[in-house]
């Protein structure tokens, strides 16, 4: 971290609020973030080698968007109570099995990057995020969505390539909730996917790669009502 190149960095970012030390081999945090100025709003650790991030990083409350994607963490520190202010948080392809609780307190997060890590358990503390627009789950390792979910804001829900068995027919009260991409899972078309079908907002559903074929799912009840809803927003596109 001594290099002329890294020290610009840090320079630069105390004027600036944005601090990118990505793609630097890095298995520690930085000694120089420790007596950093609580100034950063953009801080990118991504592809990198950490396997932790130590409780020093609560130190940036008015953080807004963190990047410590490609690592090979397998946690989450539970500083995110402090970091209030967050709105983006990208911490996919890691080595992540779980969450902390205190992610919840992130009031102001709008987007969740958890893609490509060891969950197993749908994150039911991020259901209550107002803001929260996007949350991508895909390539985990989740076998079931809870009834909580019936709480999440989201317009967008990624659980693509997991192993996804059961969902909560609650999904269909997500108000906001327009794309929703359950690909390559373990679902059979049942009474869930109708509810979907039928009842949700959702007008943009893709399915492929479950244990059902096209000729199943068009015959689930509601599945006329979600090819209107899915007709009416792709004229709204064009």
């Amino acid at each position: 971290m001594g290099n002329k190149q890294v020290k610009l960095h840090f320079e630069t970012a105390q004027k600036t609020g944005v601090l990118k030390i990505s793609q630097m081999r890095l298995n520690e945090f930085p000694s120089a973030l420790k007596t950093f100025p609580n100034v950063l709003k953009t801080l990118d650790l991504s592809e990198n080698r950490f396997t932790e991030l130590p409780d020093d990083i609560k130190k940036f409350t008015i953080l807004k968007h963190l990047n410590v994607s490609g690592n090979r963490l397998m946690s989450l520190p539970e500083a995110f109570e402090i970091m209030t202010k967050l709105e983006t948080l990208n911490a996919s392809h890691n080595l992540i099995e779980r969450l902390p609780m205190q992610l919840g307190q992130c009031k102001n997060l709008k987007q969740i990057h958890l893609s490509n890590n060891q969950i197993c358990e749908f994150p039911k503390m991020v259901c209550g995020l107002r803001h929260l627009d996007l949350l991508d789950l895909s390539r985990n390792k989740i076998t079931s969505v809870p009834p909580e979910v019936e709480s999440l804001q989201v317009t967008e829900l990624n659980v693509n390539q997991n192993q996804i068995s059961e969902i909560s027919e609650n999904i269909a009260k997500c108000s906001k909730l327009k794309t929703l991409r359950i690909e390559e899972n373990c679902l059979q078309a049942n009474a869930a996917l109708s509810n979907i079908l039928k009842d949700s907002q959702v007008c943009n559903l893709s399915i492929d790669g479950n244990l059902f074929n096209s000729k199943a799912f068009a015959e689930l009840e509601g599945y006329e009502a979600y090819m209107e809803r899915y007709t009416a927003a792709r004229k709204k596109i064009c």
